[in-house]
């Protein structure tokens, strides 16, 4: 049996947080995240920590969980933020932040035009590296697949968008 939601939450210095009767909100240096929190599960703050209660089954002990890791990553998005890091692998495959948008070329017969939502920034450090972050790890993961998703890597050679940590495990070619 898990006992995640028993673990307390300690708020470091410069994070505020707001508890009402069904969500949470989470305010610090980088920016600020409310989360609604469901029925039978209930958060205490209490001298700079945070504390999960529940009361009721099973279920109801997984949402506290989920809840209690959710405010963990709220509570790190808004002092320290999240990154993830993408690699571009091909001959010719480039990106290239302007603005609001990302302008990938991923040997398609044109160029892919990617639009960055609000609260995410994109840095291309080179041509073949894709910095993405921001303060929700959630939002920022879900771009970092979307991204990935244009053209994931092939089996064969390896070619397309990939996490900076994933490795790929290539396909021996036909043999004659």
């Amino acid at each position: 049996m898990s006992r995640v939601a028993n673990r307390v939450i300690d708020l470091p210095a410069g994070v505020t947080v707001t508890v009402n009767a069904g969500d949470v909100t989470v305010k610090g240096a980088k920016g600020s995240l409310t989360l609604v929190v469901g029925g039978g599960v209930s958060v205490e703050q209490a001298d700079k920590k945070l504390q999960v209660k529940f009361v009721g089954d099973d279920a109801t002990r997984v949402r506290a969980g989920s809840v209690r890791a959710h405010l963990a990553n709220m509570v790190t998005g808004v002092t320290k933020g999240f990154e993830i890091k993408l690699e571009l692998v091909g001959v010719g495959y480039r990106a290239q932040a302007q603005g609001k948008n990302l302008n990938l070329t991923l040997g398609f017969s044109h160029p892919v035009v990617f639009a960055v939502p609000e609260g995410i920034t994109i840095d291309t450090p080179t041509q073949t590296e894709i910095v993405i972050k921001g303060t929700d790890r959630q939002r920022v993961g879900q771009i970092a697949a979307d991204i990935r998703g244009i053209r994931p890597p092939e089996p064969y050679k390896g070619k397309g968008v990939r996490y900076s940590d994933e490795k790929i495990s290539l396909k021996e070619g036909k043999k004659k």
